[in-house]
């Protein structure tokens, strides 16, 4: 298994990219978003790898942001979700943007995708929210922490949680980071904050 990759650029496509590494050039099929970001051929750059295995092929992913792996990850474990939706999804939202649309059930987020209709944007955010709702289990060990609550539905506050579960986060590191920030803040401004204090750990 391939988990990173750290050489040379000896390529670049619309969707890929190429790293050598050991004299070997590995072609890592990537998003817009972390093409944008790979250095120019000729430079160095570091990507975190998922290897995809089918019967048919094998195909090997890059990623710059750790983050994105992980939205990446979640994507192709919903069901009519494969890598090349997955990647379209991620070269039009950012982890963070996509995290939380996930957190807010914002169908809307994935309009415009390439081949990401309205039926497959609510089944993203409906097997996502549910595998959430499994994995975050009993939160009555983080009854003492208080967070923000805004008007609507649910709160910017709990949508800003649930958005850093999505990138990979504890329920109890995103609680912590989320509690006592301001009601004023919007869920994006939450998550951003959240992130840079978490980054800091």
């Amino acid at each position: 298994m391939i988990n990173s990759l750290n050489g040379k650029v000896i390529k670049k496509t619309d969707d890929m990219a190429v790293i050598e590494c050991g004299g070997v050039g590995y072609g890592c099929r990537c998003s817009l978003n972390t093409l944008s970001a790979v250095t120019a051929v000729g430079g160095t750059q570091f990507l975190y790898t998922y290897m995809h295995i089918t019967e048919n092929a094998l195909d090997l992913f890059g990623f710059t942001d750790e983050r994105e792996l992980s939205c990446f990850q979640l994507l192709i474990s919903v069901s009519r979700v494969g890598p090349k939706m997955a990647l379209a999804v991620l070269s039009m939202l950012t982890p963070e943007r996509f995290a939380l649309a996930v957190a807010s059930e914002d169908v809307n987020a994935f309009r415009g995708i390439k081949g990401v209709g309205a039926k497959n944007a609510s089944r993203i955010i409906l097997e996502l929210k549910d595998k959430l709702k499994k994995e975050s289990g009993d939160l009555s060990e983080f009854a003492h922490l208080t967070l923000p609550k805004t008007e609507g539905k649910g709160s910017n506050a709990s949508e800003a949680v649930a958005a850093l579960t999505v990138l990979g986060f504890s329920q109890s590191e995103a609680i912590r980071a989320v509690s006592g920030l301001s009601v004023s803040m919007s869920a994006q401004d939450m998550i951003k904050t959240a992130l840079k204090m978490l980054s800091k750990i």
